[in-house]
């Protein structure tokens, strides 16, 4: 040991340095977070399809009350729908990237 250095006790609290505190999920764990993550989704559509039908339902009476001219809840609807559809999209049909993705859009961003 040199001159000019003490030696230095970790504070009993300090993380061990020497051992990995990174664990892997194992495939079933990472199967089960995807899951829960799309059922998820499922779930909140459901509540967003619920609300988009209660909402318009309401529009649209409110519209045939009033003398049924011009359906103005058209743009309503239209515009909605649009959201509740991508909303539908991102739900039931998108799934995370495969390896084989995410190692191509990698590849694709090193050659840029």
């Amino acid at each position: 040991m040199a001159a000019n250095q003490f030696p230095v006790e970790p504070h009993p609290d300090a993380p061990d340095p020497t051992v990995d505190r990174v664990v892997p999920d194992t495939p079933e764990e990472d199967l089960r977070g995807r899951a829960l993550r799309r059922l998820k989704k499922k779930a909140d559509f459901r509540s967003h399809l619920m609300i988009y039908v209660l909402v318009n339902g309401m529009l649209v009476l409110i519209w045939a009350m009033t003398g049924s001219g011009f359906f103005w809840p058209a743009f309503v609807l239209g515009g909605w729908g649009i959201g509740l559809v991508a909303n539908a999209v991102d739900a039931y049909v998108v799934d995370t990237p495969t390896e084989e993705q995410i190692e191509s859009e990698m590849e694709r961003l090193r050659r840029r």
